[in-house]
């Protein structure tokens, strides 16, 4: 009898529920892992370029500038994360189909698309708001970036020439927040070299895209059967040249000698002309180009060239002789 009277005590209506909120618990925990590398952490260096303002200002030595100059990275690799959302749910299919990136979170499954939509609006309304705190001129330019970059994503990217020129174009929109970010003047000279660099390693990415992916190109990425190596070997031939002859003309013009107080900028040209002609080789030699942000961390003499033209950049403008 006692043990009766027992058994719906022993039964209690809490019970069942305890695994639930563990399965629960688990698979939230299980969701942010992928949802960490759907961002792409990675990826983030492609907004150092935000800084280019601040150095060339120049406005390293102003704490305000700094600090303003920080906010508006972190805006923008929210920004570029809520774009890889995007990308990645609208590609999932064609990612499939790809060696490397049916790896990808959403892609194998491990991220649910609806909550990769999710995070991108919240994580994209965070970043509009950051970015109204730090003035209204770069909250413009982060929303044109934003509304660019997932125009890009949805059609864009399938017209021949756009595609890159809108990749690039969001390279650009980088170094006009930086400037706006610390409210000072931002250089035609450096939106012009911004544009030819980024236009360049965009159009290496398609070559190393094609040779890598070979027949099947056109299959994960529509717009690759607009194009093929010689077409874009071509266009790679003079970007290089404009982006060497451009870089040039700014650190030897009588502008950019007024403004630094020095003609020193001119010795950097050899460090600019190895650094491409290094990616060059990479790209044609060794196969590689189809991920930029990670060959140049991961390739030593480019990573030692960047260094050496950083650290010359910042030796020039805020040595002892200015």
């Amino acid at each position: 009898m006692s043990r009766l009277l027992m058994a719906p005590h022993s039964a209690s209506p809490s019970t069942p529920a305890t695994p639930a909120r563990t399965t629960d618990a688990v698979r939230s925990r299980a969701s942010v892992m992928p949802l960490l590398a759907s961002l792409r952490p990675k990826q983030w260096t492609k907004n150092l370029l935000v800084f280019a303002g601040l150095i060339f200002a120049p406005k390293l030595q102003d704490p305000g500038a700094v600090k303003s100059a920080l906010a508006a990275f972190v805006v923008f690799c929210a920004l570029s994360s809520v774009v890889y959302l995007v990308n990645d749910v609208r590609d999932c299919e064609a990612d499939r189909r790809h060696p490397e990136k049916c790896r990808r979170p959403i892609a194998s499954g491990a991220l649910s698309p609806r909550v990769a939509i999710a995070a991108a609006v919240v994580i994209g309304a965070a970043a509009v708001a950051g970015a109204l705190a730090v003035n209204t001129a770069f909250a413009v330019v982060s929303v044109i970036y934003l509304t660019m970059q997932v125009s890009y994503s949805l059609w864009l990217k399938h017209i021949v020439i756009v595609d890159a020129l809108t990749l690039a174009s969001g390279f650009v929109l980088r170094a006009i927040g930086g400037a706006v970010a610390i409210n000072v003047p931002f250089s035609n000279w450096l939106l012009l070299m911004t544009l030819l660099g980024a236009l360049f390693i965009g159009l290496s990415k398609r070559r190393a895209e094609i040779t890598a992916l070979a027949d099947e190109a056109k299959s994960h990425r529509r717009i690759l059967a607009e194009y093929n190596t010689y077409l874009l070997d071509q266009m790679i031939g003079v970007v290089t040249a404009s982006t060497v002859l451009a870089y040039a003309f700014y650190t030897m013009s009588p502008e950019t000698e007024a403004h630094f107080g020095t003609k020193r900028l001119a010795y950097t040209i050899p460090l600019i002309i190895y650094g491409i002609f290094r990616y060059l080789y990479l790209v044609h030699r060794r196969e590689g180009g189809g991920n930029p942000s990670e060959l140049l961390v991961t390739d030593r003499p480019l990573l030692i060239c960047g260094a050496l033209w950083t650290a010359s950049v910042l030796v020039i403008l805020y040595g002892p002789w200015r």
